[in-house]
């Protein structure tokens, strides 16, 4: 008697092989058959439970209107900032040596999408300026509509600004490179940190990282850094007076009287003598109309006749320096 064994595992995929060769496999070794076998042997029909397919699942879901996740991007807040420096660069990135696109006076407004985490603002329309040099004016919510009186024109990184005084850009058409120097001190120099290494190059004014303080003084201030330069030189002596050794102090500031080397101002930094040459430049001259290097020696040091042909005479060699054609 034949006898067939028959095993299912619902959950795995079964491939039956042909009865009539299972049949064959099923008989004993030692039985001796005495007949061939002329009809198969019938198999039980099993139907195995339906294989739910997870990808239906998901698509179902998919397809159930509660179940969807809808994200979209945080609207922007467009800021309003005033321009406080003199003169301001418009930058391609956010940092100090990246290439110039404009320059924009004090006052303007700016639109600005956002602030970078070491502190430049970056420019609705492109570009970017540092915040010290700009103040907040308002917020403006992306839900509120802007005036068209109120709109800021965006900033053409392609186009050159036509917003700055022509008289900065005097003998020179590009904005980048140095401007040859008059005797108004309220005027852009067009220098770079470049440039400035290669002014004080064999003086010991290089190596104390004064450039990038300089022309902070330029852009905070509206004071030329080659005048700055110029002072710097003649009254430290290029850099190696004992005031400047001693006390930081390259300018010789409050440097007067009977000992004057003791009434002079100590700095902790010659960077920090810098900023407040400037400021003193802006406050004291500057704003009550001392404009010129010829009016500023007649305040700066009365006693010295000569001063404002010295300023201007270093000013014209340093500039020869730098090769502008």
């Amino acid at each position: 008697m034949l006898t067939l064994g028959m095993r299912f595992k619902p959950s795995v995929d079964l491939s039956f092989q042909s009865q009539s060769f299972q049949s064959s496999q099923s008989l004993s070794s030692n039985s001796q058959p005495s007949q061939s076998l002329t009809a198969p042997i019938p198999l039980p029909m099993i139907s195995a439970p339906p294989i739910t397919a997870p990808q239906l699942v998901a698509k179902d879901i998919a397809k159930d209107a509660s179940n969807e996740v809808h994200i979209s991007a945080a609207p922007t807040t467009i800021q309003t900032y005033e321009v406080t420096a003199y003169y301001l660069n418009v930058r391609a990135n956010g940092y100090p040596k990246s290439k110039v696109l404009k320059v924009v006076e004090k006052g303007t407004m700016l639109e600005v999408s956002r602030k970078t985490d070491n502190g430049w603002l970056r420019l609705k329309g492109g570009g970017y300026v540092h915040g010290d040099y700009a103040k907040l004016i308002q917020e403006i919510e992306p839900s509120q509509a802007v005036e068209p009186s109120q709109a800021i024109e965006p900033l053409q990184e392609t186009e050159p600004s036509t917003d700055v005084d022509p008289s900065l850009n005097e003998d020179n058409t590009d904005q980048t490179n140095p401007v040859k120097p008059t005797s108004a001190v309220g005027t852009e120099s067009g220098l770079s940190e470049e440039d400035i290494k290669l002014i004080f190059d064999g003086t010991d004014l290089a190596g104390n990282g004064l450039e990038e303080t300089i022309l902070e003084v330029e852009q905070e201030y509206g004071i030329n850094a080659l005048f700055t330069i110029a002072v710097m030189k003649l009254e430290s002596g290029n850099g190696s007076s004992r005031l400047a050794k001693n006390k930081n102090n390259l300018f010789g500031l409050n440097a007067s009287g009977d000992n004057a080397h003791k009434r002079a101002f100590s700095f902790e930094t010659k960077g920090d003598s810098v900023r407040k040459f400037g400021q003193l430049l802006s406050d004291h001259y500057v704003d009550k109309g001392y404009t010129t290097i010829e009016k500023i020696a007649t305040k700066y040091c009365p006693a010295n006749s000569k001063w404002s042909g010295l300023v201007k005479n270093i000013m014209k060699k340093d500039f020869g320096k730098l090769n502008v054609i």
